[in-house]
């Protein structure tokens, strides 16, 4: 299909199917992960693996930072005209230099000082030992986890979303059933998960890498002028996708610390469910924003809004189904979740329906505010993108995690992300009505290579 003549409605949807098959399945290997884990472990192995989470955060926020970085302005300046083909190659050879060189740092870092990362991400003494024994298999192959992201990316944008999708599948598949074979029937327990998970994504890789003996591919390595210009900008564009998934990480280190300052264990086992959940939410928001992005991208480039704001209907409308499907799911069936997520105690029981559907309510926006980070980027507005992120992941709901329970009750720290969704939506929804309105004619072509800052 071409973004800039095929027919938006076919062409949307045929790039979601694939967005949302590889963001479902990948989000999968922390859900089965911990399925299995809290069932042959019970809540220590859920609230463990809760510990582990924010290092999962790092790692895929870094391999998206380069991605979705280089493959924005690899697709824009592709809209710009056949004649940028060389100088959008040249983003792609400086986001892959730069994700090396990350993905290094992460190796290095997760062999070498996984016990202080842990520690800092709230681990007691009693969930250390199975933190690491978790850690142990995905240690060995740490960057394959960055270059899944990246490529994944740059796939889409080079027109093979189907391949991504078929990667990541086979990936979570065998994810799937190694975490069975390996947690029960070789009674490898925590240890067993970790190392279904080190093996599925380094098959996602490796079917990833056929893309480059593929007669369609037009990406190919070209020495970049201007490298660090290069790296800055790729920098600045994707930083909203990156931070997105720290936050994630950042949140669950807030949550881990006050849940234990306020509540208990109990408590913090049924946040390892909602971690969960929300990864499931968060990746259908995902899906709209990696499905609309390279067309986006690319007619925005071609100075084409038109089309622009057409993919932009039909996106809305997927994030508004998206959230009252699981907000639905949250408030009429929370221990559903807690079933499927541990074999739970009477008190789990007790508690975890109230705690649940109250964090539910904020599925309802959550997608749209994903989704206009995406949005954002796609239309070279950085900065919007930025404060989105920044203000959705860390300022407001840092803010709230901390005052909330200290102001109204321990419990009512469930609230602290309703109330910054909200927030942040009323942002949102302002600024994409004054960026869509101001969106090119026809025919009027953008200059991709200096993102706009307002």
């Amino acid at each position: 299909m071409d973004f800039l003549t095929s027919k938006i409605r076919p062409m949307y949807f045929k790039y979601f199917s694939a967005a949302f098959g590889s963001a479902l399945i990948s989000s999968i290997y922390g859900v089965v992960d911990m399925a299995m884990v809290g069932q042959y472990q019970g809540p220590s192995g859920t609230a463990a693996l809760a510990v582990v989470a924010p290092i999962w955060n790092i790692i895929y926020s870094l391999g998206l930072l380069m991605g979705i970085g280089g493959s924005v302005l690899f697709s824009a300046l592709r809209g710009e005209g056949k004649d940028n083909q060389k100088q959008s190659n040249e983003y792609f050879t400086a986001a892959l230099i730069r994700v090396t060189a990350l993905a290094s740092v992460t190796w290095f870092g997760v062999i070498f000082f996984d016990r202080d990362l842990l520690i800092l991400f709230g681990a007691e003494e009693t969930l250390m030992p199975l933190a690491r024994r978790y850690l142990l298999p995905i240690k060995v192959v740490v960057p394959s986890f960055l270059f899944t992201q990246f490529l994944s990316a740059f796939l889409r944008n080079d027109g093979n979303p189907g391949l991504a999708t078929k990667a990541v599948l086979f990936g979570g598949i065998f994810n799937v059933f190694g975490d069975y074979f390996f947690v029960f029937t070789m009674n490898m327990g925590i240890m067993g998960a970790g190392l279904a998970t080190a093996m599925g994504s380094v098959f996602s890789l490796s079917i990833m890498l056929t893309h480059f003996r593929s007669k369609q591919k037009s990406i190919r390595l070209e020495k970049p002028v201007g490298l660090f210009v290069k790296l800055k900008t790729i920098s600045v564009t994707g930083f909203s996708t990156f931070f997105i998934d720290v936050a994630m990480g950042i949140l669950t280190v807030l949550f881990n610390r006050q849940v234990l300052k306020y509540l208990n264990t109990d408590a913090l086992s049924v946040y390892g469910i909602i971690i969960n959940i929300s990864t499931f939410v968060q990746c259908c928001a995902y899906s709209i924003g990696q499905a609309s992005q390279p067309i986006i991208s690319t007619n925005f480039g071609a100075g084409k809004g038109e089309r622009i704001s057409e993919i932009l209907k039909y996106a809305l409308g997927t994030a508004a189904v998206f959230g009252v499907v699981w907000t639905a799911l949250a408030e009429f069936a929370p221990n559903l979740f807690v079933r499927i997520f541990m074999t739970p105690t009477e008190e789990i029981l007790t508690i975890a329906p109230g705690i649940i559907r109250t964090y539910g309510l904020s599925f309802l926006l959550l997608p749209l505010n994903v989704f206009s980070t995406y949005y954002f980027q796609a239309l070279m507005k950085p900065f919007a993108s930025f404060a989105v992120s920044v203000s959705r992941g860390a300022l407001i709901s840092g803010l709230l995690i901390y005052t909330l329970p200290a102001m109204a009750g321990a419990d009512a720290i469930w609230f602290s992300m309703l109330l910054t969704e909200l927030i942040v939506a009323a942002c949102v929804v302002t600024l994409m009505a004054k960026y869509t309105a101001q969106l090119p004619k026809e025919g009027l072509t953008i200059k991709s290579q200096a993102p706009d800052r307002r």
